[in-house]
């Protein structure tokens, strides 16, 4: 899933997005409300992760005109401003959620799951299709109950292809959700782990996952 962090201050940004890439989210990263709006322009996000004091323009004005456009993407609202004010001014501003500097790190990344899930629909971290089971809060996966081992980046892809079971995907959209601007792959990537999910996750079973629809893309079903 692909987040977008903005945060004026350098370092903390930086920690931020080295966390979240570890954690296996794409993320991109900026420092004032201008630029935010710009990436949002280029790409879209799963989920935005919102500084409110930042320089050019503050991060109520960024999620002001977010909504005014019809961006619904999930904001998380980070800053040292905590008072009870400060925090109904966020949310009835159009904010998903409101975490106070300091925080624990755990914390935010449980906030960013629950906003993943409202924005697919799903009640719960664990996604099953068949026998496949998927705990994107753990990053375990199953199929069979035979657990699966699977990189980073192939689990990204799934993660994405099972909060969207039934639908669709064309690359353009899994390779926005899942890579970021840093990304300097070659433009078949997305058929790459494709592939190698199929090798994983297909290849053995009689019933088969993960279905190519000729001209449009991919989707997960049986």
């Amino acid at each position: 899933m692909r987040l977008l962090v903005v945060e004026d201050e350098e370092n903390l940004r930086t920690v931020i997005r080295k966390r979240l890439i570890k954690e296996g989210y794409s993320v991109d990263a900026c420092g004032d409300g201008q630029e935010a709006l710009d990436y949002m322009d280029a790409s879209p996000y799963d989920t935005v992760i919102l500084d409110i004091m930042m320089p050019k323009m503050s991060g109520m004005e960024v999620l002001k005109k977010m909504r005014a456009r019809g961006d619904q993407t999930p904001v998380l609202f980070l800053t040292a401003k905590d008072g009870i004010e400060d925090r109904v001014k966020g949310l009835d501003g159009g904010a998903d959620d409101y975490l106070v500097k300091p925080f624990a790190f755990e914390e935010l990344l449980a906030r960013i799951r629950v906003m993943i899930r409202r924005q697919s629909d799903s009640a719960s971290d664990e996604m099953t299709l068949a026998d496949l089971a998927v705990d994107a809060g753990k990053h375990v996966v199953t199929r069979g109950g035979k657990t699966i081992d699977l990189s980073a980046k192939e689990f990204a892809v799934l993660e994405y292809l099972m909060r969207h079971q039934g639908q669709v995907l064309s690359r353009e959209q899994i390779e926005q959700h899942v890579w970021d601007f840093d990304y300097e792959g070659g433009s078949n990537m997305v058929d790459v782990y494709i592939r190698y999910l199929r090798r994983k996750l297909d290849e053995g079973y009689e019933k088969k996952l993960i279905h190519t629809v000729r001209g449009a893309g991919y989707v997960m079903r049986e």
